[in-house]
């Protein structure tokens, strides 16, 4: 008896062991209705183009579980400890908010390691992840933003989601000569330089003429799918908005721009663009879409509205003051009555809007960041910068975001401000000053 009371004690402690094993792995697993009822939070640890919508595979889900922060994995050889720590915060996030991840195991793993050492613990994987398709959330026009794989595997020949309908072209655009541009660029890639769109004295839009004979040069007609990308993001957005508003249907970002192809370890190609056959008609009259880029006197007609917003894509500096943000736009200031839309830390950055890998930021980031300032989708809005570039992106991003009335003040700062008639605001000030 003495020997079965042994086995029985060994088993029943193999049992207890068993059992707690069992019950720590089930502290890590949850499903989606699990995490709901404990209010918890949904991580997608995916690079942002699934999150945004793109399926992974052909039949693939697409979207992201509702409400789901993006973290992914990609990101974090590029976020510092008081970076994810700041993401927290950002998020609102607490050491007692329910968090699971998903994703592929490496990549829940190596973002699970991180938010335990900021001090969430503990974080739990959501085991039913992307199973039901119709929860899912995505990107209105995920489509607008492409990846690189994606553009590779078209360029191969292979079928893609959100295929163009018809002939396409892949172009690089920035300002000047194609220096960097004739050293590495995506292959089949052609050039546009942004002088082409804008000019001086105050670097707004070029004649619809002279648009129509540039659209001519570079075979571009109303009807072909136009993928740009830049070494600047802002670059290639300022071309793609242009375009839009003359009338071409389907103009899409390579989301991150040229770093994103890079880093993807994509061919490249050297050497100058290949030569085009230009296009006899570009089919539609130029502009389509007169109402994507406004003036002056429509900018001011949206100044202290509830149902609109001039929406000023500067650095907090520009905003209050404290500097023009450009060498050659002496006056400091801001549109009075501009609502502040957030850019990045000065001109020529905008940390604001991306990701750490140089990506859109997430919309429910981006829509939460503007509703701070009364910005919001219904509204009839309009982007501007000092000459256009910021704004075209945001607006690119609020297009992709599915807002319906969107356009851009082409003028912008430095034609407002070289009119000492138009009103001017300086200094500190919040959301109520737009009111």
């Amino acid at each position: 008896m003495k020997r079965v009371s042994q086995l029985t004690a060994l088993a029943m402690a193999l049992g207890l062991a068993c059992a707690s094993s069992w019950a720590a792995d089930m502290t890590q697993a949850i499903t989606f209705h699990q995490l709901m009822q404990k209010n918890g939070i949904a991580i997608d640890t995916r690079p942002s183009a699934f999150y945004n919508g793109w399926p992974q595979s052909a039949n693939g889900p697409s979207g992201h579980e509702p409400s789901a922060l993006n973290l992914s994995a990609s990101w974090l050889d590029a976020m510092s400890d008081e970076q994810i720590e700041a993401w927290i915060q950002q998020h609102h996030l607490s050491a007692n908010t329910p968090v699971a991840l998903y994703g592929s195991e490496t990549a829940i793993q190596a973002v699970k390691n991180r938010l335990e050492k900021a001090g969430l613990n503990p974080v739990s994987t959501l085991t039913d992840a992307l199973q039901d398709p119709a929860r899912l959330q995505r990107l209105a026009h995920f489509e607008q933003l492409v990846y690189p794989q994606w553009l590779h595997e078209l360029q191969q020949g292979n079928a893609v989601a959100a295929k163009p309908a018809g002939d396409w072209k892949v172009i690089e655009a920035a300002w000047g000569a194609p220096k960097r541009y004739l050293i590495s660029h995506i292959p089949g890639a052609g050039y546009i330089d942004t002088n082409e769109v804008e000019s001086e004295p105050l670097w707004n839009k070029v004649p619809d003429a002279d648009l129509k004979a540039m659209l001519a040069r570079h075979g571009l007609r109303h009807d072909t799918t136009v993928i740009l990308y830049g070494r600047d993001v802002y670059a290639a957005a300022r071309v793609a908005q242009i375009l839009l508003y003359a009338g071409v249907k389907d103009v899409r970002l390579l989301d991150g721009g040229w770093q994103s192809w890079s880093d993807a370890g994509l061919p490249v190609e050297r050497g100058m663009p290949a030569k085009v056959k230009p296009a006899p008609d570009f089919g539609v009259t130029i502009p389509a879409q007169p109402q994507l880029m406004i003036d002056t006197q429509q900018a001011r007609g949206l100044l202290h509205r509830q149902d609109a917003s001039l929406v000023s894509i500067r650095s907090w500096p520009e905003f209050i003051g404290a500097t023009s943000g450009y060498s050659y736009i002496k006056p400091k200031g801001e549109i009075a009555g501009a609502r502040w839309g957030h850019a990045g830390s000065d001109s020529t950055h905008m940390e604001d809007f991306h990701n750490p890998d140089g990506t859109m930021r997430s919309a429910d980031d981006i829509a939460a960041m503007w509703k701070q300032w009364n910005i919001l989708p219904d509204q009839q809005i309009a982007f501007y910068c000092g000459t256009g570039w910021r704004a075209s992106e945001t607006f690119m991003y609020a297009r992709a975001m599915g807002w319906q009335n969107v356009s851009v003040y082409d003028g912008g700062w430095y034609e407002w401000s070289s009119d000492p008639k138009n009103p001017v605001a300086r200094g500190e000030r919040g959301p109520q000053s737009s009111l």
